[in-house]
């Protein structure tokens, strides 16, 4: 014998057990983004690396330790997309989208890969949904993007989630900012961890969002961004605090929020929910107002974000939110005569939208009543020699064992009790 395969460290297969659940989120997040009138995108699982570089920032993590570059066969540098932001917008500008009708509202569900340390709930390949709002520059469209993330969580049943939301500033903002972080970071280098001494010359607004212990003591005495910001940067933020007071968004302001990558301006923000005593960043997003331009297109603002699917199945599995839907009505058959007469019921029950089963192994009538047994079925029927003559047959309620003779070929399974 060979030896067993196992999937590459990082990875999981979503066996049918668990599939359902993948569906119940992947449906519920559809249908809260199309009444807010977001249309799919879908765009390639790699892009050209330099693509990365421009827009997520090659000075983050995420492209200097956590990116899958390879060379193609014409040696072009090719990365697997580690989010899906840049290549929705790489697709916007080739196709000309923004000639059209703005706002543009598009949303993704798409696979993902970073390699970078296993998490709870975070993989090498994982799984985004994401929203992009592009057009407007103002607070509302923020506002829109963060009550549609609100009503996801609300359709999921997850209603403890915390919103935490920031402003980091135009890029003006930002630069002073950086001056000010550098200065109060470098007269403290030895209390901050080896990675964090990396990022103090490329990007020291990393830091804030670093985990290691000594880096969170020492970012509690910070300078805090709130205090750089201009004006229209404090007022765009006042803006969007007032429509989430008026609608009852509950939040607060943490000035700690940088997100972890580049482009983002003004506006970011965090949902997080506890979960056995830890807190998991379930949805993370923000303000890009400048990344459209950098790319090549035209100067078009854009504020979006994207919600973590691996974690939000970890948190419904641990709320028992979601339901398998089991079959409705298990048809045992005694012969060949049986299955034959049982076609057409079974094809007007599936058309009209019902899970059916039929024996596919030949078993016995005692193994299959086992089996519908097994499978959760709400009903079964059994089809002989009796029920092929008259065309008539029982249909039993399998919890409750209660009988209801039926006609196979107008029945309806609503009108069974």
């Amino acid at each position: 014998m060979g030896m067993i395969l196992k999937g590459p460290k990082g990875t999981q297969d979503v066996l049918p057990k668990d599939s359902y659940k993948w569906k119940f989120v992947e449906n519920t997040i559809l249908n809260i983004a199309s009444t807010f009138h977001f249309k799919e995108i879908r765009i390639p699982t790699f892009e050209h690396t330099d693509l990365f570089c421009r827009s997520v920032g090659d000075t983050s993590d995420v492209v200097e330790k956590e990116m899958y570059t390879f060379e193609d066969k014409s040696s072009r540098l090719i990365t697997l997309r580690p989010e899906g932001t840049a290549g929705t917008l790489r697709s916007v500008i080739e196709h000309g989208l923004l000639n059209g009708l703005l706002p543009l509202k598009l949303f993704y569900i798409l696979s993902c890969f970073r390699y970078e340390n296993l998490q709870t709930g975070r993989l090498r390949e994982f799984h985004q949904f994401g929203a992009e709002l592009l057009g407007p520059a103002s607070p509302e469209a923020d506002f829109e993007v963060i009550k549609m993330g609100c009503e996801i969580f609300k359709a999921l049943g997850i209603t403890n989630f915390l919103l935490e939301i920031n402003s980091i500033g135009c890029s003006k903002c930002s630069h002073k900012y950086k001056k000010q972080l550098m200065d109060y970071m470098s007269a403290r280098k030895d209390t901050i961890c080896p990675t964090c001494l990396e990022r103090l010359e490329k990007n020291p607004m990393r830091i804030l969002d670093c985990k290691d212990k000594g880096c969170q003591n020492v970012v509690t005495t910070t300078p805090i961004i709130l205090d750089s910001i201009c004006d229209e940067c404090k007022e765009h933020l006042e803006f969007l605090k007032n429509y989430l007071n008026a609608d009852n968004i509950e939040y607060i302001v943490n000035p700690k929020i940088v997100r972890g990558l580049d482009y983002y301006v003004k506006t970011v923000f965090e949902f997080i929910v506890e979960l056995n005593g830890s807190k998991l960043t379930v949805c993370g997003g923000g303000r890009y107002d400048n990344l459209i331009n950098e790319l090549g297109g035209p100067k078009t603002s854009a504020v979006g974000f994207a919600i973590g699917l691996e974690r939000i199945v970890m948190i419904l599995d641990e709320l028992s939110n979601i339901k398998d839907t089991n079959c409705d009505l298990y048809i045992a058959v005694i012969d060949n005569d049986g299955w034959i007469k049982s076609i057409p019921m079974v094809n007007r029950l599936r058309s009209q939208g019902y899970i059916i089963e039929i024996d596919l192994m030949n078993r016995s009538l005692k193994s299959q009543m086992k089996y519908a047994n097994k499978i959760g079925a709400k009903y079964s029927m059994v089809i002989g020699s009796n029920e092929i003559e008259t065309g008539r047959a029982k249909i039993k309620n399998m919890s409750t064992s209660e009988e209801q003779e039926v006609d196979m070929l107008t029945f309806s399974l609503m009108k069974i009790n």
